[in-house]
């Protein structure tokens, strides 16, 4: 067996004698980590509940509430584009890591929902928060694009590359809903959540990210129109087929056991046990995917952080604005440790440890 990555492992000081212990404390301390410093989040508005969804296609709010466990979800205004939520969620990471926008070296936007087919996002955002030394880039992997957002946040920062990273993830759903598709027009919501990461030689930070891809399934979750297979033409808009096409069944089953490969991933290349970490923080799908995985875990409930009840499925922006929402809530502390873990479109999928 390959050993494991030296910046991957974070060690067991349990079984260990008292100096081989202190020798690996101060180790952990000489080690450039990607410190979380600051969080923020950011939700428009308006407010669109389970019973306004029944104005709109054939649901009911217990249907609702017993599939997803969604009561409402916040909608972009008219002309509100995903870098207006995202520069919001920014600045109030910034503030909230007690820096200024022009300490940041890089920017990079989680999502796949930006404003224009070019620029990205993350440009927009750059200027929009004043952020004008930094260099900008999107990720897109969908639902798993902030912890594949981290990952490269992750790695730039360990290659001593940029010191001062913020990463937003961002994402508008609900102007691209086929209202009279219910399966779908429940799921999501709208929403930004931003992390303002630094380097810094600690034993808090990033302990380990695991990321994992198969477009092989491709059809269980996609939009077939709009790229450049299908583009739109004023001659061919008619014939589109702009609706989010979605296997649920097949999707949630990928999802339990994509969620279960990860959490296992991320406790391997940490030398950790489940027992040992003290939030899981996933992307908030659904809960019925959510308890589905973390029961085969054997994690008590009260070690997931869940508040798609309030915000719905966001896709980019669920675990930002869900970090955001527990450090704000009490329940991710300095020194805990959290397991962040997504699952998405693409199919996408992966996880990070971290030491808050």
């Amino acid at each position: 067996m390959n050993p494991l990555p030296k910046h991957a492992i974070l060690r067991s000081y349990v079984r260990e004698s008292p100096e081989i212990q202190e020798s690996r404390k101060l180790e952990d301390y000489r080690m450039i980590r990607s410190r979380i410093i600051g969080t923020g989040s950011y939700l428009p508005e308006k407010v669109l509940t389970n019973h306004d969804l029944e104005k709109l296609t054939d649901t009911n709010d217990e249907w609702i509430r017993q599939r997803t466990g969604i009561e409402q979800r916040h909608v972009v205004a008219e002309g509100e584009g995903t870098s207006d939520l995202g520069a919001r969620a920014a600045l109030r990471a910034i503030e909230s890591a007690g820096i200024k926008p022009s300490d940041i070296d890089l920017v990079v936007c989680s999502t796949m929902t930006p404003d224009y087919v070019f620029p990205s996002a993350s440009c927009l955002i750059q200027h929009k928060i004043g952020a004008h030394h930094a260099a900008a880039v999107d990720v897109q992997a969908a639902c798993t694009g902030f912890i594949y957002g981290l990952s490269v946040t992750d790695a730039f920062i360990r290659a001593g590359i940029y010191k001062t990273i913020l990463l937003v993830g961002a994402d508008i759903m609900s102007n691209r809903l086929i209202w009279e598709n219910r399966d779908t027009a429940v799921l999501f919501g709208d929403g930004a959540g931003a992390v303002v990461v630094r380097g810094e030689k600690s034993p808090h930070g990033v302990l380990s990210t695991f990321l994992a891809a198969d477009g092989g399934h491709l059809d269980m979750f996609y939009v077939p129109s709009g790229g450049s297979k299908n583009i739109l033409r004023p001659e061919t808009i008619a014939k589109m087929d702009l609706s989010i096409i979605m296997k649920g069944r097949e999707l949630f089953k990928k999802a339990v056991s994509s969620f279960s490969e990860a959490a296992q991933k991320a406790l391997e290349a940490t030398g950790m046990s489940i027992e040992d970490v003290d939030l899981i923080v996933p992307h908030q799908a659904n809960t019925r995917i959510i308890y589905s995985f973390s029961d085969k875990l054997g994690v008590p409930r009260e070690k997931v952080f869940v508040n798609i009840q309030k915000v719905g499925n966001t896709v980019a922006a669920t675990i930002p604005i869900a970090l955001d929402d527990a450090v704000r809530a009490g329940s991710l502390k300095q020194g805990n440790i959290a397991l962040l873990l997504a699952f998405g479109a693409g199919l996408t999928w992966g996880s990070a440890m971290v030491r808050w």
